[in-house]
């Protein structure tokens, strides 16, 4: 049985079809699965319509067997399944901490919080030397951190990431991408929207290629790392 499947997801904006029938599935539990594509490809709409903050006009969406088109996002959310959304979305005038308890808040286990966002702390030892500073005055990496954090706290199964390295300095990047190797080796499974192709293929044990609403391709993520169709659209020119 598949974590996640998804089947002839349609949505539309006033008319326009974003999606015009996604289908795919994120089948292994820790591992990472990519969809790679341009901007306007409907990567953010897919993980919205899991997320259930955009509804689909048509499809199916099944997480650990059961349908969850239907459900709201806080349900969603309990059902296991976290967004670390594009451009981070901390709450800039709350503290680390803070925010960090805002991803607990569907938990009413008090003793367990606390002891996940000890958690949160070893993975980030940088968001526990600024516990009490407030979001807004972070770097884009510390950013991105606590955004990973705050997910984290709602004790995901799996864990949909969009853009995670956008707009951060490349060594940050790389920290980034080391972030979601240790989170699918701790048994998280990951899905990837990511802008670098490069280092999203690089990093994912499968991946899928997106093109004006549709998946076009799927492989492997070295497989789709050396297609020369996918090195010349995404990667720049293929390597000699």
């Amino acid at each position: 049985m598949s974590l996640l499947k998804v089947e002839n997801l349609k949505v539309s904006y006033g008319g326009i079809e974003a999606l015009k029938g996604v289908s795919f599935e994120v089948a292994e539990k820790g591992s990472i699965v990519t969809l790679i594509g341009a901007n306007g490809a409907g990567k953010s709409t897919t993980l919205r319509a899991i997320s259930g903050l955009v509804k689909p006009s048509a499809g199916k969406i099944e997480f650990q067997g059961k349908d969850i088109t239907k459900l709201d996002t806080q349900k969603i959310v309990a059902s296991g399944i976290a967004l670390v959304p594009e451009g981070r979305r901390v709450f800039s005038n709350l503290t680390v901490l803070e925010n960090l308890k805002i991803g607990a808040y569907l938990r009413k286990d008090d003793a367990q919080i606390r002891q996940d966002i000890e958690y949160v702390y070893s993975m980030f030892p940088r968001l526990q030397e600024r516990e009490w500073q407030l979001a807004g005055t972070l770097s884009g990496g510390e950013q991105q951190m606590l955004a990973v954090g705050r997910a984290l706290m709602t004790r995901p199964q799996l864990m949909m990431m969009d853009e995670p390295s956008l707009g951060l300095a490349p060594l940050v990047v790389k920290d980034i991408f080391a972030i979601i190797r240790r989170l699918s080796q701790q048994g998280i499974t990951i899905l990837l929207i990511e802008q670098n192709a490069n280092a999203a293929l690089k990093c994912a044990n499968y991946g899928y290629v997106m093109e004006t609403g549709r998946i076009t391709m799927s492989g492997g993520g070295m497989e789709l790392l050396n297609n020369p169709k996918v090195r010349d659209a995404y990667l720049g020119r293929a390597r000699k």
